[in-house]
């Protein structure tokens, strides 16, 4: 079986906007948190996710997050695979991102 995806970020301009339009759409309960609108999906199937308005390029991305055993051991085979590191991984609180 493949890594999971487990988490996802919509990129906007307007969070308020871009959370009401998918909110009624998908019936996702939005919630503001600081820098980021959060995407409860605790009594839904699926994974959590959040929207953010950075308040520069790029404005509209989606960006999904895969769970690995070692960020640096994929990053590296997607070298071999033809792919490109745009940014090295970063300590977080919770692990390696």
């Amino acid at each position: 079986m493949g890594q999971p995806v487990v988490h996802f970020e919509i990129g906007c301009t307007d969070r308020a906007r871009t959370g009401k339009f998918f909110g009624e759409l998908f019936g996702w309960h939005i919630q503001t948190n600081g820098p980021a609108s959060t995407i409860d999906t605790a009594n839904q199937r699926g994974i959590p996710g959040h929207i953010t308005s950075l308040g520069h390029e790029p404005q509209h991305y989606t960006i999904f997050y895969v769970e690995v055993d070692d960020v640096q051991d994929c990053l590296d085979k997607a070298a071999s695979l033809g792919g490109k590191t745009l940014v090295p991984p970063v300590k977080i609180p919770t692990g390696t991102e």
